[in-house]
């Protein structure tokens, strides 16, 4: 996937298509919270089950792509956090496009529960370049569940990144995508064998210990975790102690939820080292991020190091680098 150019003003009428005609941004969610709970599901465009790989491919419209994978938490207060996303998709784009943060973004969106009670423990779509990303986010479908045990089932999305993406910018430039995980809890201590079987349809052979799968979804990826301060757990230190000890400095605490779209474009500016805090800011303002949203993104990254630049496997894949 990855093809096809985003459009702002497609963006725009598409979204007053959809005020006109009486239906809500995340209107298969709506739809979906009115039936029986059995019937609950996610929606064909995001389900896991039987999904061999999601791909980032380049092509001669996109010969560099880059991927990203955007995980919510979509359980109690976290739901709120798509939904600001989706209003600032055309903020976030712009960022990485016109000021070349990142050439050929290709982004994913994609949603995690809790695999031992929610009925849609794990929703991903595809790689895209085009509007197609902003009908993905759509669709993801907001249950609000969870166990209320502290813990959700991100050790899910650390596996299918680690198993079932396919991503150029790695295999063929060494160069690691991003996923950015935006949750308040915990995750399981392994990657459960039955639960794997029975959303995404592996047959493992066993449990896989969540430090291996970390290190594997580590190896093609810049892992972030994301943790709302006004989420449920925000500014828990056990929680934020169990996230560091799996991604050191890339544990971000995030004081406004509603700065979440500056957050992830300035920290893929930083990482690719186009940019410091203070240019990084001044692009946000010129994108249109509030004062108050570019300070909350500012506070989030000021402890994370400025790289010189981009992060490219180079001990590994010398031969593959320019």
């Amino acid at each position: 996937m990855g093809s096809g150019r985003w459009s702002t003003n497609v963006y725009d009428e598409h979204r007053r298509y959809k005020a006109a005609a009486g239906m809500s941004t995340f209107d298969y969610s709506d739809r979906t919270r009115t039936g029986d709970p059995a019937n609950w599901k996610a929606h064909p465009t995001l389900n896991p089950f039987g999904v061999k790989v999601r791909e980032s491919r380049d092509s001669d419209e996109h010969p560099e792509s880059n991927a990203v994978m955007v995980m919510f938490d979509v359980t109690g207060s976290m739901l709120g956090i798509p939904m600001t996303l989706q209003k600032k998709l055309p903020q976030l784009l712009g960022m990485l496009l016109r000021k070349n943060y990142i050439s050929d973004p290709q982004i994913l969106f994609g949603a995690v529960g809790d695999a031992t009670c929610d009925y849609v423990p794990l929703q991903v779509g595809q790689f895209e370049s085009d509007n197609r990303m902003d009908e993905n986010l759509e669709n993801l479908f907001l249950e609000g569940g969870g166990g209320g045990q502290r813990k959700e089932s991100y050790e899910l999305v650390l596996y299918f990144a680690a198993r079932h993406t396919s991503i150029d910018c790695y295999e063929k430039r060494g160069r690691k995508g991003y996923l950015f995980l935006i949750g308040d809890e915990m995750a399981y201590e392994k990657v459960n064998q039955p639960e794997v079987q029975g959303i995404i349809g592996d047959g493992l052979e066993c449990n896989i210990p969540l430090q291996e799968i970390a290190r594997e979804a580590r190896e093609k990826f810049n892992i972030y975790y994301i943790l709302p301060k006004k989420a449920s757990y925000g500014g828990d230190r056990q929680i934020l102690d169990f996230w560091r000890k799996l991604f050191g400095e890339h544990v971000l605490e995030l004081e406004d939820a509603d700065a979440v779209c500056e957050l992830i474009a300035l920290t893929i500016g930083l990482n690719e080292g186009i940019v410091d805090l203070q240019s990084g800011a001044s692009d946000l303002h010129e994108c249109g991020a509030s004062d108050s949203a570019i300070r909350v993104a500012q506070s989030a990254l000021a402890l994370l190091p400025v790289k010189e630049k981009p992060a490219l496997l180079s001990a590994l894949l010398p031969g593959l680098l320019k």
